[in-house]
């Protein structure tokens, strides 16, 4: 379950690491109880300083855009009807519509907050299923044969029954309500695979305020172009026909799926393979939703919206291969061993033990970020000795040992030796630390008379 230590992210196994150990399962990340690490927070996750701003915006922009797709699309005169028969001259009149309009984004809000809630409120018990090799596979599975929904290889459809309760028309706010409250059960077939996966990367934050906002945003970019439209729906005829660009949208909804399950699967593959596989999926739908797919529209900006996706694609694979082919090398890690330890000692060198799984997020960011720094790995290879105990798979013996030893509830976490042999505990890390405050740890480690 993810917990925050000033402005980290990290994962904490709630009952400690001996039934981790016996069971042989992967232990999750350190806990609270862990200080040391709080003292220089640093920005890690999705949801932090402007990475939120940008990934709140970005989550908006994916709620509008979902208007788009087939199912919600010919919700949009039904809409503007029901709310635009209300609509006259009258001040008087006009305030009771936007009434009944923020009642109605009231309602979808309400509904798929609620949802946002309740994945976070699970994110312990889903959270420490994500760790899993065999459930990351399987969530990855799930979010690509529901983008082949999106691709048109096959249709979900809600019983007739649902679907005829769900769209039934009341009056008033509560009318409005209810509407919201229903649309997404009418537009399932559509927004369903793309909630879902929002769902599982929510149940892994395991926050129930940051489920709700991000829910709530979804909700905001979802309603607004709806509440927009009924307010002013004199404006009705100028919205583009429907058409094949509906199902071009649905693709690109398809990639954002399969996108998301190459970032589930990420921690499974080994060394750089995940990056290599995201950088296909962003070439893949570039080419297709670009190029390849032949969709068309009536109206002359799509072919420039096409293009520009395409481009937009391209561009961030292109990066991603990129940061990867001109990443300079990393830290030359030793496995442990209590000899490597006393040859530290016995050349007056420093060590750094890296408790480390395969599977772990924040653990992967400390070494292909931090641990490729250039500053980082000339520092480590010259002055310290720097030793990585793998914990991916669990049930090594020599392993537990160490997890007691020093006292080791999750991972990663980070532990500095000095010149004798002892731990400096006022610098021990856990979770992840931008390269510069790591550098400053190695320093303090290093000074004189320490």
């Amino acid at each position: 379950m993810a917990v925050r230590l000033g402005y980290k992210n990290v994962y904490r196994d709630p009952g400690g690491y001996p039934e981790w150990l016996e069971k042989g399962m992967p232990i999750a990340s350190a806990p609270a109880g862990q200080a040391a690490a709080a003292e220089e927070p640093g920005p890690s996750g999705p949801l932090d300083g402007w990475a939120m701003v940008w990934t709140l915006l970005g989550i908006f922009a994916g709620g509008m855009a979902l208007n788009l797709t087939p199912c919600v699309y010919p919700l949009i005169p039904i809409t503007v009807s029901y709310f635009g028969g209300r609509a006259t001259r009258s001040g008087k009149d006009l305030g009771r519509l936007v009434a009944q309009g923020l009642c109605y984004m009231l309602g979808l809000a309400l509904a798929n907050s609620a949802l946002g809630i309740v994945a976070a409120l699970t994110g312990g018990l889903m959270g420490a299923m994500l760790q899993s090799p065999v459930v990351l596979t399987a969530v990855a599975s799930i979010l690509v044969v529901f983008a082949s929904s999106l691709f048109g290889l096959w249709e979900l459809r809600l019983p007739g029954r649902l679907t005829h309760a769900a769209s039934k028309s009341y009056t008033g706010c509560f009318g409005s309500l209810f509407m919201g409250l229903t649309l997404g059960v009418v537009a399932a077939p559509c927004i369903g695979p793309f909630v879902l996966g929002l769902l599982t990367w929510v149940a892994g934050m395991g926050s129930p305020w940051l489920g709700f906002l991000v829910f709530f945003t979804l909700s905001l970019g979802l309603g607004l172009p709806l509440f927009l439209l009924a307010v002013f729906s004199g404006q009705i005829e100028r919205l583009p026909r429907s058409g094949d660009w509906m199902v071009w949208v649905r693709k690109l909804m398809g990639w954002v799926l399969v996108g998301m399950a190459a970032y589930f699967v990420r921690p499974v593959l080994p060394g750089s393979l995940g990056i290599h596989l995201i950088a296909a999926v962003f070439l893949a739908a570039g080419l297709h939703v670009g190029w390849l797919d032949k969709s068309r529209a009536s109206f002359r900006a799509f072919r420039s919206v096409k293009t520009g996706v395409g481009i937009a694609c391209i561009v961030l694979a292109s990066f991603l291969i990129a940061s990867q082919v001109m990443r300079g090398p990393g830290v030359d890690w030793k496995p442990y061993s209590s000899e490597v330890l006393q040859e530290a000692q016995r050349l007056r060198k420093p060590a750094i033990i890296d408790f480390y799984a395969t599977w772990c997020t924040p653990c992967r960011q400390m070494e292909e970020v931090t641990f490729h720094d250039a500053s980082v790995v000339e520092r480590a290879n010259m002055e310290f000795v720097m030793v990585k105990v793998d914990v991916t798979k669990g049930g090594n013996p020599l392993h537990a040992k160490l997890l007691r030893e020093y006292g080791v509830k999750g991972v990663p976490t980070i532990v500095f030796l000095g010149t004798d042999g002892k731990e400096r505990k006022e610098l021990r890390l856990v979770g992840y630390i931008p390269p510069g405050q790591f550098v400053d740890r190695m320093a303090a480690v290093t000074k004189p008379g320490n």
